[in-house]
């Protein structure tokens, strides 16, 4: 057991989660890795940079899983200081196409397993009133984006839950808040991307600042929200890393026009 900090990563295996995992090792965490596919390459790459890292793959769906990461947390780390709750998955669809079962995968992934994890890698925090908890959300839980009604509830959800634990848990020590990202240039927007959905033209007209947010920006908001030195009066809330996206009422062209040619 060591008395590092000791940051732990859902959804790691690439993109964001990745990003935000060797993000947090440049800047002294001891890291715990987890994702339902396999972590190999991402230990591979936060290894040969001289950091300390561990992986446990499961599905954090499973309280089952949950609960077994936790206690192997508790009992090789001494607990965990921060939780970065990043998995999730997409799903482009209109609402009346939508099966239940469509429906229940992405509750699952997005919204439940959060709330398993900051149930069962929170309680240890509250007992040593220290803890940070940051939730990936998304623009879609503060607003409403068309052919995703399971992704943006899941999303709206996530900021709720986030709300709710930073007004139970604020006064026992654990902070916990939420990041917002735009759309991002992840293998999650090229798959998106590839159903035809939307174009590259499409979010970089939208967006003010005219570009895809990159996995370091959220990165970096992540590991200011982690950073009780940067960030100890923090808490509850949520954090659009858009470009100005959810600031901007403009139209496109409008947009558009005040760009410099």
């Amino acid at each position: 057991m060591s008395n590092e900090r000791v940051a732990v990563v859902t959804g790691a295996a690439q993109g964001v989660g990745l990003v935000t995992a060797v993000t947090l090792a440049e800047r002294g965490y001891r890291i715990v890795l987890t994702d339902i596919q396999n972590l190999d390459s991402a230990v591979a790459k936060l290894s040969a940079r001289g950091f300390r890292v561990a992986a446990c793959v499961g599905d954090i769906a499973s309280e089952a899983f949950v609960r077994e990461l936790a206690q192997r947390i508790e009992r090789d780390h001494g607990g965990a200081d921060v939780l970065v709750n990043n998995a999730g998955i997409s799903m482009i669809c209109p609402a009346e196409d939508t099966s239940a079962e469509q429906w229940q995968k992405v509750m699952n992934v997005n919204l439940l397993g959060p709330f398993l994890l900051s149930k069962h890698l929170g309680a240890p925090m509250l007992a040593r009133r220290s803890g940070s908890i940051i939730n990936v959300a998304s623009v879609a839980g503060l607003s409403g984006i068309g052919h995703r009604s399971a992704y943006n509830a899941s999303k709206h959800g996530l900021i709720g839950l986030t709300r709710t634990l930073a007004a139970e848990w604020g006064g026992r020590g654990v902070r916990v808040n939420a990041v917002c990202p735009g759309w991002i240039k992840t293998e999650m927007d090229v798959a998106d991307q590839s159903s035809g959905a939307y174009s590259d033209a499409d979010i970089q007209n939208r967006v003010p600042m005219g570009r895809f947010a990159a996995p370091q920006d959220v990165a970096n908001a992540i590991a200011f929200l982690a950073d009780p030195a940067l960030s100890s009066f923090i808490s509850g809330v949520s954090l659009p890393v858009d470009g100005g996206w959810t600031a901007d009422g403009s139209w496109d062209a409008l947009r558009i026009k005040t760009r410099p040619s």
